[in-house]
């Protein structure tokens, strides 16, 4: 999904973009932000092609405040989307809930920060800030300082976020095994089914808990406590 801006688009201003499909948060965010003094007005959209269209109108915005479970869903190329056709804005996701892999699946679609809604004003006017000063904001408990996922305390999500292996920094085969430890598939069933040595399993499995920020498999297992690992479809057998 992409625009290009619209010839009859009004002069940019140093805006700032709600996009929520819930019509009370979608108003009251866009009131906040016409009052953030890094801001010259506000707009909202309640979808992710009302989004673009407002930014086809009104030219980039410098920041874009973006619910994480939008109704028409694929958060993540939509966050994709938008800096593509805006590459100079600045997105922080918001979530009412407060999920670890809801920042982690933000921060790998590009975006430059996570807040949880039941946060106080102070806290959305410092990472508004924040990110349109250039940096992150990433705090704690959503990510760790290596931008791994830390063990979930959290409350269960009602719905599962979906992370690739790529998005975790795994190649293709780690995610197959990775998808097998999270069935609770000891080492040599997995060898057995991939057709290779349980030595190599185990080499996959310790480069795995490394770059989960895991100690064991229970804490990897814990860390995606939430998450729907989203394999890549097989090839097409020939």
């Amino acid at each position: 999904m992409s625009l290009s801006p619209d010839s009859g688009a009004t002069p940019p201003t140093h805006y700032g973009l709600v996009v929520d499909d819930h019509p009370l948060v979608a108003h009251g965010m866009t009131e906040f932000l016409r009052l953030h003094p890094q801001l010259g007005a506000a707009h909202h959209a309640h979808s992710m092609p009302e989004a673009l269209r407002t930014i086809a109108r009104h030219g980039p915005p410098a920041v874009a405040l973006v619910d994480f479970w939008l109704a028409d869903g694929a958060t993540a190329p939509f966050i994709r989307d938008l800096l593509a056709m805006a590459p100079q804005a600045r997105v922080l996701v918001m979530s009412g809930d407060d999920h670890p892999a809801i920042a982690f699946k933000a921060r790998s679609s590009g975006a430059h920060g996570f807040i949880h809604k039941q946060e106080a004003p102070d806290a959305f006017s410092a990472a508004v800030a924040a990110v349109l000063g250039g940096a992150s904001w990433f705090g704690p408990p959503a990510l760790t300082a290596a931008g791994t996922l830390p063990p979930s305390a959290c409350a269960p999500l009602s719905r599962e976020v979906p992370l690739s292996p790529t998005e975790l920094g795994l190649t293709p085969r780690q995610g197959q095994i990775l998808a097998m430890v999270l069935e609770g598939q000891p080492n040599k069933p997995i060898a057995s089914a991939l057709n290779v040595s349980e030595h190599t399993v185990k080499e996959h499995i310790t480069a795995i808990l490394q770059k989960l920020g895991a100690r064991n498999r229970v804490e990897a297992i814990a860390k995606l406590r939430g998450v729907r690992l989203e394999m890549p479809p097989a090839p097409l057998a020939r």
